[in-house]
């Protein structure tokens, strides 16, 4: 039994990298490419962060506005905290000795008050700016970010985890968020606080000011010593966090399976291992971050212990004023606090930072390869597709198909059976351009595809798929997702032609029933007439069918050919079918093992051949 930290590893590398196995799959049954996406943990810091604020370059007047007001609130704060040595010295312990003046005292501490409140008022204006302008930001982050995983090819899809992915529109998002709104402009409060309290602290005593610089390099030994621990740990924690949430998504989704196979204790084992891997590297992460504040601030506190007792001699040995002692002494505890401060907005800036990387690798995932300049139209196209000494391998060092041929002529129904991964299901992916081949040529009305713009090659291709998926919303927006400009009296005769009216009619809305849970309340059945509803109203030319009867019982097997059957007229069609009942009115059948087509012809020919197809209609052999 490998030991915990190799399960860890092996857990968050499928579930925050990759939630395939090993040999993958692709979205519709295919193999895709295990490849992990680029990321990790940050490598450079600098770009990071210089293409952060680039999201906020548009935004550079309302940043100016913000700063402005965080330096009139920091010169209220230090100006306000000066006045309280000419106050004491002429209101409450004047120095020529005499009494104190009530009416003097109140000017000063009202003075002193006006001071503050326009330091108040300045700082709420600068947070409202500075937390609107984040938002936005994140807002373009976020359109970025989901615009860019449009453009994605389904390699990616392949080798990802929806739950990873989900933490960084997430998680990783909101990190950056706290930066922005926060962090920027606390450490710019900090670093003019520090100019401006050691210039008044040098005005006010040269000597009492050279005892606190001297703790300067030791509060920054630690704070950096304090960050360069935590970097790892925060970059460790996202990555954990990550792994958590696939790992969530993954076993949600897949409860019944879970409860089926009762895996309930395997997968509240494996959960446990990622839960406390990340518990691990929260507690370091946050254990260095909070551990921050009470070194730093033992530390200041024994820089205000000296201070004073220095400050005390001066006043008794050397005529310093008390004013200027209490004042000091003030300043002393504002010089450490924005030290402090700095120090562990650090650890937000590298969480921010971890995040923001997990984000960009994402936006700088190639997208796919855009269309050729001269790129072809095919309207209206007529279905007529050939694939020509077709070489294929998701990895190209691992050849799936070899040197595969054949054509289907518009409006004939050509079938695909074997074996499991004999490469069925890549055929269809190739077909609709998910992955462009290594080798040999696909046309379609004798075009070679990729001289097809994709967008029109896709929207004459129809698809009914094993795994059916709906979006939450009505029963008719679910159909009209095959052609959003549809009527609504199209996509009445759609679901007839599915055969899916009926039982539409008898949803307590009909056609208006809103479908929540991917149509948690409607059976398999169901879900996939929906399916052939919505590839109906496409109009679509060329059709696939991948398995897509595999999941439901024989009875409704039946319900669901009637549908397709009407579906497929007229239509150029591609079937993937484990039952071989449903491929008997093929105009051909192909069948493959090992990426080959070891044996084609209609359903007849090949019984007469009594080859693999006879071995695998009679029962001889079983598919695997």
């Amino acid at each position: 039994m490998m030991d915990k930290q190799k399960q860890i590893e092996s857990l968050k590398k499928r579930y925050g990298r990759s939630s395939q196995p090993a040999r993958n799959r692709g979205p519709m049954g295919g193999h895709g490419a295990n490849r992990p996406m680029k990321g990790g943990l940050p490598k450079n810091a600098k770009a990071t962060i210089s293409r952060l604020m680039s999201y906020l370059n548009e935004y550079k007047v309302f940043m100016g506005a913000a700063f402005f007001c965080v330096i009139v609130g920091t010169l209220a704060m230090l100006a306000g905290s000066y006045m309280l040595r000419p106050i004491i010295n002429q209101y409450i312990a004047p120095l020529g000795g005499g009494r104190g003046s009530i009416t003097g005292l109140a000017k000063g501490l009202t003075a002193m008050g006006i001071v503050y409140l326009i330091g108040v008022i300045a700082n709420y204006v600068q947070s409202r700016i500075m937390l609107t302008v984040a938002q936005n930001a994140l807002q373009k982050i976020r359109d970025d970010l989901f615009g860019r995983i449009q453009t994605l090819p389904v390699r990616f899809y392949d080798s990802n985890n929806t739950g990873d992915l989900m933490s960084r529109f997430s998680n990783d998002v909101d990190t950056i968020g706290q930066m922005l709104s926060n962090t920027l402009i606390q450490l710019f409060t900090g670093a003019l606080s520090i100019i401006g309290t050691l210039a008044l602290m040098i005005y006010t005593n040269i000597w009492l000011t050279l005892v606190t610089i001297i703790m300067i390099p030791v509060m920054m030994k630690v704070g950096g010593f304090v960050a360069s621990r935590s970097q790892k740990f925060f970059s460790a924690q996202q990555s954990s966090l990550g792994a958590v949430n696939g790992y969530i998504e993954e076993i949600i989704s897949g409860q019944k399976v879970v409860k089926v196979f009762c895996h309930e204790d395997t997968a509240e084992e494996e959960f446990e291992i990622l839960n406390e891997d990340l518990r691990n590297n929260m507690i370091h992460a946050q254990f260095f971050g909070g551990v921050m504040m009470p070194v730093m601030g033992n530390l200041s506190q024994l820089n205000y212990i000296l201070t004073a007792c220095i400050g005390g001699l001066l006043c008794v040995l050397r005529g310093f004023d008390v004013g200027g002692l209490t004042v000091f002494l003030s300043f002393s505890r504002q010089f450490s606090r924005p030290i402090n401060e700095i120090s562990m907005q650090v650890s937000n800036v590298f969480s921010a930072l971890a995040g923001a990387e997990r984000v960009f690798a994402i936006m700088d995932e190639e997208p796919e390869p855009a269309d050729e300049e001269d790129a072809a139209e095919l309207e209206p196209m007529n279905g007529f597709v050939e694939l020509r000494n077709v070489t294929f391998g998701y990895d190209p060092d691992k050849v799936i198909l070899k040197d595969l041929s054949l054509y289907a002529k518009p409006g004939q129904k050509i079938a695909f059976v074997g074996s499991t991964g004999a490469g069925k299901t890549t055929i269809t992916n190739l077909i609709n351009r998910f992955y462009d081949i290594q080798g040999g040529a696909i046309t379609i009305d004798g075009v070679d595809i990729r001289h097809i713009r994709r967008e029109n090659l896709r929207h004459n291709i129809a698809m009914v798929l094993q795994d059916t998926h709906l979006f939450t919303g009505t029963v008719m927006e679910n159909i009209r997702y095959g052609r959003l400009d549809a009527s609504d009296e199209e996509v009445i005769q759609a679901a007839k032609t599915a055969s899916a009216y009926s039982f539409i009619m008898r949803l307590p809305a009909g056609f208006e029933t809103v479908l929540e849970g991917d149509g948690a309340n409607l059976s398999q059945g169901q879900r996939q007439l929906l399916n052939i509803a919505r590839a109906a109203i496409s109009k679509a030319p060329i059709l696939i069918l991948d398995e897509a009867t595999s999941s439901v019982d024989t009875r409704t097997e039946k319900h669901i050919e009637r549908g397709m059957d009407r579906l497929m007229a007229d239509r150029t069609t591609f079937v993937i079918a484990h039952r071989l009942s449903t491929v008997r009115n093929a105009n051909a059948i192909m069948v493959l093992e090992n990426g080959e087509i070891i044996e084609r012809g209609d359903h007849e020919d090949l019984l007469k051949q009594k080859g693999r197809y006879y071995q695998l209609y009679t029962g001889a052999v079983e598919l695997d």
